[in-house]
């Protein structure tokens, strides 16, 4: 007898927790219509909200998106200035709608490396959503997985060094608890637009179990839809950290 709707559903697992993006095909998207590269990372500010309102209804804990990594620094100069001053303007236009949803912003990265207007602003933003208790959503800006992992050594090494911790309890436990998005879920879900098949840089200390899923959807394309797509694809997959089917079965018993 061929499954019924509520049959599949019931086999369906849990929606992830924290949920990561790496938005990528701006630039292709632009190009392929001959336009201007930042009207590419324009048209991704809608699949921004796409992304953030699936998420939201999903029941989805985190989103952390992938806006600026430290390598994009390399880009031409005008693209850089076009991406800050966007990101200015998503900050003075988005912010006040987030605490109105009870969703709490979140930057991450070397903030340090942006205008102190920028840095203003995030602070701000922060300040402004930090009493939300709805979807996280963290903007990962002048952000790099080796980065994060660097800095979190360098916190502990400083304790070792002044006797505020032992070498030996330098574990891996240890260093998770500094790097970012400590307290948060790990994230169980990474999306990549564009047609790469690679994390770039991104988490890569918090990925260390995360499913990976691969659209070939510029990320402008990437719309409602498309989110949901991915949620649900997600909750066909098994995770066994480690274990053996039987062993996960086991504990649903």
């Amino acid at each position: 007898m061929a499954d019924t709707t509520t049959d599949k559903k019931a086999k369906l697992r849990p929606m992830p927790k924290h949920v990561a993006i790496i938005m990528d095909g701006n630039n292709r998207w632009a190009k392929e219509r001959r336009l201007p590269s930042l009207a590419g990372h324009r048209a991704g500010v809608e699949s921004v909200r796409a992304a953030i309102k699936a998420c939201a209804e999903s029941g989805v804990e985190s989103l952390t998106l992938f806006a600026f990594s430290s390598e994009n620094w390399r880009r031409p100069q005008d693209e850089v200035n076009g991406l800050m001053d966007l990101f200015a303007w998503a900050l003075d236009r988005e912010v006040k709608k987030l605490e109105k949803n009870n969703i709490r912003l979140q930057v991450i990265g070397d903030k340090s490396g942006f205008s102190e207007g920028l840095q203003k602003r995030i602070a701000k933003g922060e300040a402004l959503t930090q009493d939300c208790t709805g979807l996280y959503l963290n903007i990962a800006a002048n952000y790099g997985g080796q980065w994060d992992i660097a800095r979190a050594a360098r916190v502990l090494a400083a304790q070792v060094a002044a006797g505020e911790m032992k070498l030996e309890e330098l574990t891996a436990e240890r260093l998770g608890q500094e790097v970012s998005l400590a307290n948060q879920p790990l994230p169980d879900l990474c999306i990549r637009t564009g047609g790469e098949q690679r994390i770039s840089n991104f988490l890569i200390w918090q990925f260390a179990y995360t499913e990976l899923y691969f659209s070939p959807l510029y990320w402008p394309d990437f719309g409602y839809q498309q989110m949901l797509d991915a949620l649900h694809d997600f909750q066909t997959r098994e995770r066994r950290f480690g274990r053996t089917s039987e062993q996960v079965a086991a504990e649903h018993v």
